[in-house]
């Protein structure tokens, strides 16, 4: 049987293509099921980052000291009067007063008694004395006519003299009994703070012994101990911020620098007024910081500094986008930067924020700051927007 050539070569072309276009569908095939596998392959970011770089910045030059709080002057508040009865204390530990203002009071009885004996001895020597002195001008007067005798004239004119004495005298001890009177109210010398009281009502005291103690117009210094090669760094008026253990803050001012060295530490004593604070305490101990001047350094922000064993530690961002962990020294903090004083190329790039999560060698993905803040707030409004339609 005779077959027409034709419609057989038109088959075998058919059944070529067939074939043809089955292999590039393997092979297409192939290569979609090897994608995955690589894409499984590759390493995975630990956590998507943004960098930074050291900045540099004008920072303020602090020298550090420590001191005790103490008060500007002490006051003794004593009694003048001796044995007397103490009969009522007004004041209190902590009690504000004003200059003048009566502290504590004494029983007056027994100087009252005194002091009206001797008013009644000054009213008696005020009637002696004006009769000699009337008996004196009789006796200037009758000197010329030879009625009386000069020896007569003389002891008129002595007991006048005398009488003026006497009474001279007991006005003298007048006064002495309206001091005493006086003295039976303890006073305070100045405006202040009553920092001690050894007053008890009903005790007999003898003259000289402290009732109080008194914070002269309630001024507290600071008493800071410097090094001798730093004192010449410090001039009275420089600004002090100094630090309680309680985490409070205090301004204060230079004062006044020791113009002496201890022998033995080899240290000055600074006084530094400190500024009204409820917070300061006499007797409290406090760290400060003098701002002797300012300089230029190269900063971080807090947040890219990880504290580790003791040590500061930055991580930095290879090219290959991997992190390795960089020692460093630290200094001046200002706000929410760090001074970096070694370990650090000024170019370097390092893990802005979220440093804790990773470890040397850890791959991650560095964005944009910029874009990562867009992101954020995108994120932010698409929640927004999905809380506000689940209200409705």
């Amino acid at each position: 049987m005779n077959i027409p050539r034709k419609p057989l070569l038109l088959s075998v072309a058919a059944v070529g293509a067939l074939v043809v276009i089955a292999v590039v569908v393997a092979r297409v095939q192939a290569a979609d099921d090897k994608k995955p596998a690589a894409a499984a392959s590759a390493p995975k970011a630990a956590l998507t980052v943004t960098t930074t770089t050291p900045q540099s910045a004008n920072l303020p030059v602090k020298l550090s000291a420590n001191g005790s709080i103490a008060a500007w002057q002490e006051a003794s508040v004593g009694t003048e009067a001796n044995g007397l009865r103490l009969a009522e204390v007004r004041v209190n530990v902590g009690d504000v007063v004003k200059r003048g203002q009566v502290l504590a009071s004494f029983a007056p009885d027994t100087v009252q008694v005194d002091l009206n004996q001797t008013r009644a001895s000054v009213a008696e020597a005020e009637a002696t004395l004006a009769e000699a002195a009337a008996n004196a001008q009789r006796a200037r007067e009758l000197q010329t006519s030879g009625a009386l005798s000069e020896q007569q004239i003389n002891q008129y004119l002595t007991a006048e003299r005398t009488a003026r004495a006497r009474l001279d005298w007991q006005r003298a001890a007048a006064r002495v009994q309206e001091l005493r009177l006086r003295q039976t109210q303890v006073l305070a010398p100045d405006n202040g703070i009553i920092s001690a009281r050894s007053a008890t009502v009903g005790a007999v005291l003898p003259a000289g012994q402290e009732l109080f103690r008194l914070i002269r117009q309630g001024r507290l210094e600071w008493r800071a101990e410097v090094a001798a090669a730093d004192l010449t760094r410090l001039k009275p008026g420089m600004s002090v911020q100094l630090s309680t253990a309680g985490g409070a803050t205090i301004a204060g001012k230079l004062r006044m620098v020791a113009p002496t060295i201890d022998a033995q530490t080899r240290n000055g004593i600074v006084y530094v007024d400190l500024s009204p604070s409820p917070e300061a305490r006499a007797g409290m101990f406090a760290r400060g910081e003098f701002e002797i001047g300012s300089g230029q350094g190269l900063t971080l922000p807090q947040s890219a500094v990880l504290l580790r064993d003791g040590f500061s530690y930055v991580l930095r961002v290879g090219p290959d986008s991997k992190v390795a962990e960089a020692k460093v020294t630290v200094g001046r903090r200002v706000g929410d930067r760090i001074e970096i004083t070694g370990g650090l190329a000024p170019d370097a790039r390092v893990v802005a924020s979220g440093g804790g999560f990773l470890t040397d060698g850890d791959l991650v993905r560095v964005v944009d700051a910029a874009a990562a803040k867009a992101s954020t707030r995108t994120a932010a409004n698409v929640a927004g927007s999905a809380a506000a339609t689940a209200t409705k």
